[in-house]
């Protein structure tokens, strides 16, 4: 298994820079969870190659009712970019990953007003091209509050009220194979927040399974095939 990608990421999270007094909040370091390989429909293993550019590809991890995004960049996403959490955490992100360094992972819960994306309707996704909100594009917009973040800069909030960038899913691709899987997180993770607000309505439609972690496979599926609905702005 070559592991090369999320070493690197892994490594980043523990020499991030810490915060120069001691009253600010520490340095993150990532947090790992159960390896999930990331598969389609038919329970064939996602290869990085068959990613489409510019294409909104939903996966629910750690937990089964968290959604992610899965997208694939039209160029490279260098990294080595310092970002912070609402509380002051640091952390510095190290770019995609694959062959080109194009793929990456987030959290699809909007660090603002959490939302995210339901069977009936998302209101949050990545646009490709122009917008109101969007502006010129490539960036992942929240219809409901206008928050908008650059998934090729560490998701960092470029615009709206989101306070925070959304929580990088950390991943890891088998070159030999060209397979990909969630391994953890790194960044502000809001799925806490996420369950107190939501557990209700995630009880009633998945029941006791809704904060279950994802075991062994996650299925990738088009945002169009995720959510009945996707409100663009």
């Amino acid at each position: 298994m070559e592991r090369r990608d999320f070493v690197k990421l892994c490594a980043a999270s523990a020499a991030a820079t810490t915060l120069p007094t001691a009253a600010d909040a520490a340095s993150l370091k990532a947090r790992l969870y159960r390896r999930a390989l990331l598969v389609d429909e038919r329970q064939q293993p996602i290869r990085a190659e068959s990613l489409r550019v510019g294409v909104n590809y939903v996966f629910d991890y750690p937990f089964a009712a968290t959604p992610c995004f899965l997208l694939h960049l039209a160029g490279p996403a260098a990294g080595g970019i310092d970002l912070r959490t609402e509380a002051g955490g640091a952390y510095r992100w190290e770019g995609g990953i694959g062959p080109r360094k194009a793929i990456v992972a987030y959290s699809a819960i909007c660090a603002h007003k959490l939302t995210y994306p339901t069977r009936q309707v998302s209101f949050i996704g990545y646009r490709d091209g122009p917008s109101p909100v969007a502006g010129p594009g490539k960036v992942i917009t929240c219809c409901s509050d206008r928050s908008v973040y650059d998934p090729a800069a560490g998701a960092r909030v470029v615009a709206g009220p989101a306070p925070q960038p959304l929580a990088t899913i950390l991943l890891e691709h088998d070159a030999t194979r060209d397979e990909l899987a969630a391994v953890g997180t790194f960044g502000g993770e809001m799925f806490e927040t996420f369950f107190r607000k939501f557990g209700f309505r995630l009880q009633l439609e998945m029941g006791d399974r809704a904060k279950s972690g994802v075991q062994d496979r996650a299925v990738v599926r088009e945002l169009a095939h995720y959510s009945s609905q996707w409100a663009r702005c």
